[in-house]
């Protein structure tokens, strides 16, 4: 009997700023083969890649605009078809919405994908507030650190590259964090609801230690990749 090829797998992380994702994310591609995909990244490397979805996203962000939907989803499609995704994407900050979620899946079926799972980590707002403000990253690596919650081992230094230059946001604070959970309220917890109704909605407490919500987390993950 011929084997089946398996297919990579699409995972969603949501969860307010401040929930762990990127943390959690980093350490899902290096447990499982996986590659995360955010926003952000997408858009950088598709412009300094020239792609042709790159070039019409710098035309709108050097005239002040939003990059449109349309536009993030087909630098999503060309990035789905790279060599290094085999095993499958972690998508963190994308869909925000529903309209964005329908979208999504439509790209993934004409792929011959879905989602495998939308995994939720759920948090108490007050402590979401605690985590954001006092946050900060290596500059050198990106790794995630944190006054109370993650400290370096030795003060100053980067556990993970030895860097000992380290940056925090401008908008990691109380007031802007308040305002980003309202809107994430707004706008992407319905997607929760989304996911519910197709049958791959998973939660997870994300008040527990980084090493807890990995454990949950990587349970799914073999589940749904099996």
């Amino acid at each position: 009997m011929a084997e089946v090829e398996a297919r990579p797998a699409v995972l969603i992380l949501l969860g307010p700023p401040g929930a762990g994702k990127g943390t959690q994310a980093r350490m899902l591609e290096e447990r499982f083969g996986l590659v995360q995909l955010s926003t952000g990244d997408l858009l950088r490397a598709a412009v300094a890649a020239g792609t042709e979805a790159g070039r019409a996203a710098q035309a709108v962000m050097e005239a002040g605009g939003l990059v449109s939907d349309e536009i993030v989803l087909a630098i999503l499609r060309d990035r789905m078809s790279a060599p290094d995704v085999v095993r499958g994407v972690i998508l963190d900050g994308f869909p925000r919405t529903q309209g964005q979620a329908a979208a999504l899946d439509a790209l993934l079926e004409g792929q011959g994908l879905q989602i495998s799972a939308a995994i939720s980590l759920e948090v108490d707002d007050a402590a979401m507030v605690a985590r954001v403000a006092g946050r900060y990253t290596c500059a050198a690596c990106g790794e995630g650190w944190h006054d109370s919650y993650k400290i370096p081992a030795v003060a100053g230094v980067c556990d993970r590259c030895g860097g000992t230059e380290f940056k925090r946001r401008a908008d990691d604070n109380a007031e802007t964090a308040g305002a980003r959970l309202a809107a994430y309220h707004a706008q992407t917890a319905p997607l929760i609801a989304y996911y519910e109704e197709r049958g791959v909605l998973e939660r997870i407490d994300a008040m527990g230690t980084i090493e807890a919500i990995s454990g949950a987390l990587s349970d799914i993950v073999s589940r749904v990749s099996a």
